[in-house]
């Protein structure tokens, strides 16, 4: 056994310039399976609900882990904008991650196999996208020009050939796919048995509901941006950190000229939510959801705002200025996103290398 996992043990890429986030509330026996693509980098574990609970992590894995009291003393007041009870704590890893890249996966995703058997490396497959350029601003019809055994198809303008630099890697999940409760109730058994071989950049003006369980971004170019938002405990609403997250990476992605990609790596999502659950955290989001997509597509960020922060922040303001009278629930998300921003920038004062959450 141990000359077959040698074998399949793959030449880790960048190892020291990579964190894996895992936000949880159960022991990590899941991260066994993944050993062989994961083990030779960094964890941040965000540990959420009770934080007396002792979480276990198989040996040999490089790690932090973080609960909620470790919250409250790194981010003191500002702490109030990291979610309690929801897997939107997550982000509380990326703002303490000093690494350019992120990939962040859920503890019920298990390694997928491709058609022909072959286990699915899928954080090499992220690097990948990420470390190609993207093409938002013209689509190409064989998918990402980048892969190996495509290119540009006849008609495509050479003066965009080059592309853009690539800020998100968006995976795709084999057997349980992520629906909402409606669509959970109403097709329990459906599963996704389809592996489609591509990758696609998302269009430029192009919104996208991006999930958050398998999932890569160079922090550098975006991550100020990755804010999952205020959820679970104490909040109106569930289920909605990542796409607030992807919504507003999207625009600020577009407005400064950064791709996102979609497609492969899949990962086996292997535990389906309780839909009667889950309808209770999105109920008011499906509605609201109906105003605040038109939102993000309408919304215009000045030229005058040149990074992710002064991004943010402006989006920030019109959150507060056109969402709040959809729900108080929204001046509220608006001010808890200017304090994500002053708590990510006192974390991250410069680009000098810092140990990860001792700045």
């Amino acid at each position: 056994m141990a000359a077959h996992d040698a074998s399949i043990m793959p030449t880790p890429l960048l190892k020291d310039e990579l964190d894996i986030v895992i936000p949880t509330i159960r022991n990590l026996d899941f991260l066994e399976m993944w050993r062989p693509f994961l083990q030779p980098y960094h964890l941040i574990i965000v540990q959420d609900g009770d934080p007396t609970k002792t979480i276990g992590v198989p040996d040999g894995f490089d790690y932090e882990l973080y609960n909620r009291n470790d919250i409250n003393r790194i981010l003191g007041p500002k702490a109030s904008c990291i979610s309690f009870k929801d897997s939107a704590c997550r982000c509380f890893g990326y703002m303490v991650s000093k690494k350019k890249y992120i990939f962040t996966i859920d503890d019920d995703c298990f390694v997928a196999s491709d058609p022909s058997g072959k286990k699915i490396n899928a954080l090499e497959q992220h690097i990948k996208n990420l470390l190609c350029p993207s093409t938002p601003l013209f689509f190409n019809t064989l998918y990402d020009p980048f892969r190996e055994g495509a290119d540009f198809v006849r008609g495509y303008p050479f003066s965009l050939r080059e592309g853009v630099p690539t800020a998100v890697s968006h995976g795709l999940w084999l057997n349980i796919p992520d629906y909402d409760a409606p669509t959970q109730l109403v097709k329990p058994l459906e599963r996704n048995t389809r592996y489609v071989d591509a990758v696609l950049t998302i269009p430029k003006g192009t919104l996208f509901p991006m999930c958050g369980m398998n999932l890569a971004f160079d922090r550098d170019l975006i991550g100020p941006a990755m804010y999952f938002g205020l959820m679970g405990d104490g909040q109106p609403i569930g289920r909605y950190d990542d796409m607030w997250a992807g919504w507003c990476t999207k625009v600020i992605c577009d407005h400064l000229g950064l791709g996102v990609k979609t497609g492969l790596p899949y990962i086996y999502h292997s535990k389906a939510s309780n839909p009667f659950v889950n309808l209770r955290k999105e109920y008011k989001g499906i509605f609201w959801q109906e105003e605040i997509i038109p939102f993000f597509q309408n919304s215009v960020i000045p030229k005058e705002c040149t990074t992710v922060q002064k991004c943010y922040l402006e989006l920030a303001k019109q959150v507060k200025e056109k969402l709040s009278k959809v729900d108080p629930y929204f001046d509220k998300l608006a001010d808890a996103m200017v304090t994500w921003i002053e708590a990510w920038d006192e974390l991250n004062p410069t680009k000098a290398s810092l140990s990860n959450g001792k700045a």
